[in-house]
């Protein structure tokens, strides 16, 4: 349906307007020890079972690559490893989905997320999807994190009646406030 560069435009479009809607006012941007870790980045997740028209349970794992701003001026390349588990998952609607992501930085050191809120929208076919829980370990320990995702499926919609949606490609950002 897309070519390859309007999926792109498309998601980058998506991701400035959802990160416009959640971005932290500045006065937390934070000066101390505790500032905010922005990442940005691109995902290819995987769906297990496919999705399709019949809501089921459903495991989603994600591979993502980010830039991050770790403090202001300085970033750094980092991987995220998410996992989530949705006890509904449809191509129609994705309900209930909590889960991990581990995300290690260029400086070895990583963040151990738990996502335990999602909020999800579809529009145009693609699948907003809004997230936010805290770090339990590691950098920003403590802190609350809101997860941005922008996806368009990998195949037709009408591999809903056969095959199942088996992924997506997603732009991703990621956020651990101060």
């Amino acid at each position: 349906m897309f070519g390859r560069r309007g999926t792109a435009v498309t998601l980058g479009s998506l991701a400035l307007v959802v990160s416009s809607l959640v971005a932290a006012p500045a006065s937390q941007a934070g000066t101390d020890l505790h500032e905010a870790v922005i990442c940005t980045g691109n995902a290819s997740s995987r769906y297990d079972p496919p999705l399709s028209l019949q809501p089921r349970r459903t495991h989603n794992h994600a591979d993502v690559r980010y830039t991050c701003t770790t403090t202001p001026g300085r970033t750094a390349p980092a991987t995220g490893s998410f996992d989530a588990v949705a006890p509904t998952a449809s191509c129609l609607s994705v309900s209930g989905a909590r889960g991990t992501e581990t995300v290690r930085y260029a400086d070895g050191n990583r963040s151990l997320i738990v996502i335990d809120g999602a909020t999800t929208a579809r529009v145009a076919g693609v699948l907003v999807v809004l997230q936010s829980g805290r770090v339990v370990e590691g950098r920003g320990e403590g802190h609350f994190v809101r997860r941005t995702v922008t996806s368009l499926p990998r195949q037709l919609p009408t591999d809903c009646l056969t095959s199942g949606l088996r992924g997506t490609e997603s732009a991703v950002q990621l956020e651990i406030l101060p």
